[in-house]
């Protein structure tokens, strides 16, 4: 089957209307690539609640300033603050860097809310594609110290979130391949030594230990901690199969049935399809992040 290819430089975003931002913060200071951006509305003094997005590119590209905050700053006029994080790649750093540096990411907006006019105490995030498999996984608010790569660290801040919306991230990645096979409409290439999945982990997927794939898959993480979790998945979708957003949804719906969890599903959508970004989506995507962040 032909496989699809993801562009090494995307589109910019157009941010040069939004007249109050800070750009390029550093959260953490091991590698350069620990960044992100943070933009106000234009009126109000805040503190502002805060939507951080977290890019896609299965993480091994993208850019935390691609196109997709044209989509996701028209939240601005909704009055809250938008936020952009940058992670470790895979080609710097395999698992669980990105989810190490999307968890100080979050500690680090706490614990210098005061700084940058934001409300400490409702964050939300927000990502498709790998960024929503990062924010699946800080959707379930791991407590500080209890993800791996975290032993024994102390932490001045807390990575917990109000409010995580994944849009059609991989969730389980060593079936993803399996389901395509199945639904006849994905690429079936997961399991290549060279695919994202397998750059991400450090190795072709089915040679490494199950419970290693596992640590990186939302699923494993879920517990009553966890923020009201908002996914979406089209049923087209030729990169990230469609079953993948069903196995976290039902895992969330037997492990911990008194979470908030919702589900739109999209029948004619195809990964990063436009759709995503009608108005009549992103009015449902504000109305739950609203009634949580």
């Amino acid at each position: 089957m032909e496989k699809r290819v993801m562009p090494e430089k995307p589109p910019m975003a157009d941010i040069g209307w939004v007249k109050r931002k800070y750009l390029d913060v550093a959260y953490a200071q091991e590698s350069p690539n620990q960044r992100m951006d943070i933009y106000l509305p234009e009126e109000g003094d805040g503190p502002f609640p805060v939507l951080f997005h977290i890019h896609g590119g299965g993480f091994a590209i993208g850019d935390k300033r691609d196109d997709h905050m044209d989509t996701y700053l028209k939240f601005l006029k909704k009055g809250i603050a938008v936020g952009s994080i940058e992670y470790r790649l895979s080609r710097e750093a395999v698992f669980p860097a990105a989810v190490l540096d999307c968890r100080e990411a979050i500690r680090f907006a706490r614990t210098h809310a005061q700084a940058y006019r934001l409300d400490a105490a409702h964050i939300g995030v927000i990502g498709g594609s790998a960024g929503g498999n990062l924010s699946a996984i800080l959707g379930m608010n791991v407590p500080n110290g209890a993800f791996p790569g975290e032993e024994g660290n102390s932490f001045t801040g807390d990575c917990h979130v109000n409010v995580a919306v994944d849009q059609f991230g991989p969730v389980s990645f060593e079936v993803m391949d399996e389901q395509a096979r199945e639904n006849k409409i994905s690429f079936a290439n997961h399991d290549e030594p060279d695919s994202p999945e397998s750059s991400y982990l450090g190795g072709a997927l089915q040679t490494l230990e199950k419970a290693y794939v596992a640590q990186a898959s939302p699923i494993t993480w879920i517990n009553s901690n966890m923020a009201p979790l908002l996914v979406q998945h089209g049923q087209m979708d030729r990169l990230v199969p469609y079953q993948q957003s069903e196995m976290l949804v039902d895992a969330i719906r037997q492990k911990q049935p008194e979470a908030t969890v919702e589900f739109t599903t999209l029948p004619t959508a195809d990964h990063e399809d436009k759709q995503y970004g009608s108005e009549e989506n992103m009015e449902l995507l504000w109305n739950f992040i609203d009634r949580y962040l």
